[in-house]
């Protein structure tokens, strides 16, 4: 499976849910803490460690999306520059989608998790949408 894919297959298994669905996108900075060590440092620029700090979060109707291109074009337009963006999916009751009261604090819950980096249930991809994972 190719990294492209797994966000397309991300798109059609919420597609194929029994319940309607919101996809949660919360879009973040990968960075250094404050005075790093130089052991931080180093695993830094070589692509590991660091800290992340959310930028900004958006639901999205599973059709309102047709690729990755578009959710990164879209973000492009609506804030700064980041380097992962995490995805979750939430699901509707009684055939309904999710409202918003279950929206915002679900978005909240995600970038509570990321600030504490407990990553490792959300789907991550950078800005080319090549999938990420997390140690």
């Amino acid at each position: 499976m190719t990294d492209r894919s797994h966000f397309e297959q991300l798109l059609l298994e919420a597609a194929k849910q029994p319940e309607k669905q919101r996809l949660l996108f919360v879009f973040a900075r990968a960075g250094l803490p404050d005075h790093p060590s130089l052991q931080q440092s180093e695993r830094f620029r070589s692509g590991e460690g660091g800290t992340l700090t959310p930028l900004m979060c958006v639901d999205k109707d599973p059709s309102e999306l047709r690729d990755f291109d578009a959710l990164s074009a879209e973000a492009a337009r609506a804030g700064p520059p980041w380097q992962v963006v995490f995805a979750a999916g939430l699901g509707g009751v009684a055939g309904r989608p999710p409202t918003e009261a279950q929206i915002a604090p679900a978005l909240e819950k995600m970038v509570h998790a990321i600030w504490s980096g407990s990553v490792g249930q959300f789907a991550a991809f950078d800005p080319t949408g090549a999938s990420l994972s997390f140690g």
